[in-house]
């Protein structure tokens, strides 16, 4: 066995993806990511892959298992870590799901336990930073009409914004504008806003409210309040992951409350389900621990009745990898397709392209997850090999 690990020269807004690739003794090979290109913790993310590949080196490729308990509890930091080491983790398991596959010669939904749906629902994601090359952040309630109008042309019948990231100039809003009770002026720039998407959406097709965990509890509630009329399809982070916070959300507004990608392991998504802090789960499988322990933590919340929507903010082979687990779970609500990452560099890392038509995304058929590394992946990346 040896493996690659590369980190990605800087694609759109800065971003820096980090993958790897496990090569077998037998000529097979498996690709997988760690979701964390953004937010200031890339480099760790890289490093962190560094320092757990020893531990795989001489292990059945196959024994997905035993692997994820060697770096759980090997790396010493591993119990009760956050994004850096989950996120390690789950580029690796990923990777090994992918082996797995094409040994079998299956696809990893069939591995799952096989789908329960060829096709998945999906809306556009984060219309607030604008569609394509040369894109602006939003800022007039033009901007947000018409990125939802370009979201409606594509389909989608679902859309995701938050109505608090940039201000009226599309400059990023200060944190201490949004910590406690929002402003009059602040609030009717919310309403406004959801009235021009509202306005292009039409009665029946549905709005989900994203605040980023940026907000405090008290304008989180007045956010809810004003998209009453609305009739949102669920609230994601409201506020910080904290359970005790959002709860206390759901039961102010009575919104269902999403949140997820900053939560890691069955031990975190536990704690939250047992709080009744969470309707929706959305954990990442490039950093809850990979498809292992996304499996079960999405297993975890039908216990609950909780539905689950993966977060996705990687590269398409998150898309790929997702949309496998996704088509096996009977809880699944939605597909994420983040508008962030469907940008011409950011494709470029990945073999396949998995686009959405009419609104829906098709299940992979091939072996393993479904994508792979491109070659132009390999070009324009740090590649480390450890063996």
């Amino acid at each position: 066995m040896k493996i690659d690990l590369l980190y990605s020269a800087p694609v759109e807004d800065g971003w820096r993806p980090s993958f790897c690739r496990i090569y077998t003794d037998t000529g097979l090979y498996g690709d997988g990511e760690v979701a964390l290109s953004y937010g200031a913790v890339s480099h760790a993310a890289f490093a962190e892959m560094r320092d757990l590949a020893p531990l795989l080196i001489g292990m059945n490729p196959l024994e997905h298992e035993l692997i994820w308990e060697k770096l759980y509890r090997q790396s010493f930091f591993g119990l009760n870590a956050g994004p850096v080491i989950f996120g390690a983790i789950s580029a690796f398991d990923i990777a090994l799901w992918d082996i797995k596959g094409k040994y079998y010669q299956a696809p990893l939904s069939e591995l799952l336990g096989g789908k329960q749906r060829s096709k998945v629902r999906a809306y556009a994601s984060q219309l607030q930073m604008g569609w394509g090359v040369g894109r602006h952040h939003a800022a007039t309630e033009e901007d947000y009409a018409t990125n939802t109008r370009i979201a409606m042309e594509k389909g989608f019948d679902a859309v995701k914004i938050n109505f608090l990231t940039f201000d009226e100039q599309g400059q990023p809003i200060r944190h201490v504008d949004q910590s406690s009770l929002l402003s009059i002026s602040y609030q009717q720039l919310i309403k406004r806003r959801l009235q021009a998407v509202r306005k292009v959406l039409g009665p029946n097709n549905d709005l989900i409210l994203e605040n980023h965990a940026l907000i405090g509890k008290l304008a989180a509630i007045q956010v809810a309040r004003l998209a009453e009329p609305d009739a949102p399809l669920y609230y994601e982070e409201p506020v910080k992951p904290d359970a005790q916070l959002l709860a206390a959300v759901h039961q102010e507004t009575g919104l269902p409350v999403a949140s997820g990608e900053r939560l890691y392991s069955r031990w975190e998504f536990k704690r939250a389900f047992d709080q009744g802090a969470i309707q929706v789960a959305q954990p990442d499988i490039g950093t809850a621990g990979g498809v292992t322990e996304t499996k079960k933590i999405c297993d975890l919340a039908t216990l609950y009745d909780i539905g689950v929507q993966i977060h996705i903010t990687g590269s398409n082979l998150m898309t790929a990898v997702s949309l496998n687990l996704e088509a096996t779970l009977p809880n699944f609500i939605i597909h994420e397709y983040n508008v962030n990452t469907a940008m011409p560099k950011m494709l470029s890392l990945t073999k396949y392209d998995y686009e959405p038509q009419g609104g829906q995304l098709t299940v992979p058929d091939l072996p393993g997850i479904g994508n792979e590394l491109s070659t132009t992946a390999f070009k324009n990346s740090q590649v480390i090999t450890v063996e």
